[in-house]
């Protein structure tokens, strides 16, 4: 018997053994109903309010925040954003029909490039799947329509989200996701972003961008 079997059998007896079927099954069944949490009460606000908390704990994290009414004012809000930081007018975004259909040629001097990010590009354009009203929180999930290299190649990340799509909370966002790809099914990669790239850990100082954009820039679609 092989070492790694006699730790098993040991820790078998000492549950009490039983039917192993009958384990598989018990697990098998509270996989299934994704039990949640203790879920806190703070993000559970409607409409508008909801909107409001996010954009405050985004910016407690020290990301920037700016609100548009209509998805069509996005690529100006982008080059506003990118003459503000003296950056060059040039953008890395994916496949995403959500950015597709934006009107970026009304913005002639800006050039929009597709595809995965190179580590030459300083500004990267993502979509969210969903954000977190509790946390200021940012969901992306992986594929052609978001590469996961604009999520950290970038220096300047900049991500849009729809107010219809701020959940209150982690799970409810989670739900979402299942409910988009199927029961038992999710993307390779999800990212829960909050905030640029920080670490502490050289001398307990705060250092942005330490793996990944130093700079995290917000647009609200206020479409509630």
């Amino acid at each position: 018997m092989s070492g790694r079997n006699a730790i098993l059998n040991k820790l078998r007896t000492q549950i009490g053994g039983g039917d192993s079927g009958a384990r598989r099954a018990a697990v098998a069944a509270r996989l299934s109903q994704h039990p949640d949490g203790v879920i806190p009460a703070r993000g559970h606000l409607e409409g508008r309010k909801r909107t409001a908390l996010f954009c405050q704990m985004a910016e407690k994290v020290s990301a920037s925040v700016q609100r548009v009414r209509r998805q069509e004012s996005i690529p100006r809000a982008v080059a506003d954003y990118l003459r503000s930081k003296n950056l060059a007018p040039s953008i890395r975004m994916g496949a995403d029909n959500r950015l597709e259909r934006l009107p970026w040629d009304k913005v002639r001097s800006l050039d929009v490039k597709r595809g995965p990010a190179d580590p030459e590009d300083e500004v990267g354009v993502s979509h969210a799947f969903a954000g977190i009203a509790e946390t200021g929180t940012l969901i992306l999930h992986s594929g052609s329509d978001n590469p996961t290299t604009v999520n950290f190649l970038p220096e300047h990340h900049i991500v849009i989200v729809k107010a219809s799509e701020i959940a209150p909370d982690l799970e409810s966002a989670f739900a979402s996701l299942r409910q988009k790809f199927g029961a038992g099914v999710m993307p390779r990669t999800v990212n829960m972003i909050t905030g640029p790239s920080r670490s502490g850990d050289i001398e307990q100082k705060l250092l942005l961008g330490a793996h990944g954009p130093r700079a995290l820039h917000i647009i609200v679609v206020d479409d509630i």
